[in-house]
């Protein structure tokens, strides 16, 4: 019984936990990319301002089952990080994020808008963009640590991706689409400066939107997440240096996605399958011969 209880603390915790730091991240990202941009900027705190006035509007859709997608999407994303932070499987997370994902293009495919209905056969071509590397990675990190748990991370000597380099590489080329940012953002763009008509959200409002926000949040976490497991280790240096290498990974992609311009999906999908192949295999075929 003391287990059970324990168990569900620590997911409550989660879950309640990880949406705020989503929100905060969102957040200093604003900040961020308003300074380069020479602007003030919206406070910190303003996704939170965000999702609660939207919450408090009232949410008209052209296609009821609109709510009902996003609403898997979000539930999806939330077991999928309440799995990775109780360090279990790798690939029944990616599984879980990627069933969020499509659940996320239905509601985009659930709308009558044109924009709509683009919006959401782009980010399913993302999808075959970044999963297919996510994947390799998953393999990878079994080659090298000799499990798909993920609790076996804070064991290691040494960090995986001192064995997963070029996979590592990889992830950071294709994490661009999931963080939404250029010049990777082909579905929808997650800051105004790209477009006014907003992909698959575009016939989405009140409600709605809340969803979508706190999904993506969910979202930036895992990601986050994501690069942390590959350069902890299980010494206390390997904290701060995977959180270290974290801080200075985002604020880079902050930086390309406030100095590149969006690129056409089909690039998007050609440039990040040579990555694949090129970078995935070779470290897979290294790792299998040494």
């Amino acid at each position: 019984m003391n287990d059970f209880m324990s168990a569900a603390l620590q997911i409550l915790a989660v879950i309640i936990i990880v949406p705020i730091a989503g929100g905060l991240i969102s957040g200093i990202d604003r900040k961020i990319s308003a300074k380069m941009q020479g602007r003030k900027g919206p406070p910190i705190l303003q996704p939170f301002y965000d999702v609660l006035k939207l919450l408090q509007k009232d949410s008209k859709t052209v296609n009821p089952t609109t709510r009902y997608f996003l609403v898997l999407s979000l539930i999806f994303n939330m077991f999928n990080v309440v799995l990775f932070f109780m360090g279990a499987e790798l690939l029944l997370c990616i599984f879980a994020f990627t069933i969020s994902c499509v659940f996320f293009s239905l509601a985009g495919y659930s709308s009558r808008s044109p924009y709509s209905f683009i919006g959401a056969e782009r980010e399913l071509v993302q999808i075959i963009c970044y999963v297919p590397m996510i994947i390799l990675l998953a393999f990878g990190y079994y080659q090298a640590v000799g499990s798909f748990s993920i609790s076996y991370a804070f064991q290691l000597d040494a960090p995986a991706v001192t064995r997963l380099p070029l996979l590592f590489i990889g992830l950071l080329y294709v994490i661009t689409i999931k963080l939404r940012k250029s010049p990777f953002d082909i579905s929808m763009s997650h800051h105004a400066h790209q477009e006014i008509v907003r992909g698959v959200t575009t016939e989405m409002e009140g409600s709605c939107l809340a969803i979508v926000e706190v999904s993506h949040w969910f979202e930036t976490v895992f990601t986050i997440r994501l690069l942390f497991l590959f350069l902890i280790y299980g010494q206390p240096l390997g904290w701060v240096i995977g959180i270290g290498a974290c801080l200075i990974i985002y604020f880079l992609e902050i930086l390309v996605d406030n100095a590149t311009a969006r690129i056409k999906y089909r690039s998007a999908l050609r440039a990040t399958w040579i990555v694949v192949l090129v970078l995935g295999f070779a470290n897979l075929a290294f790792l299998s011969l040494f």
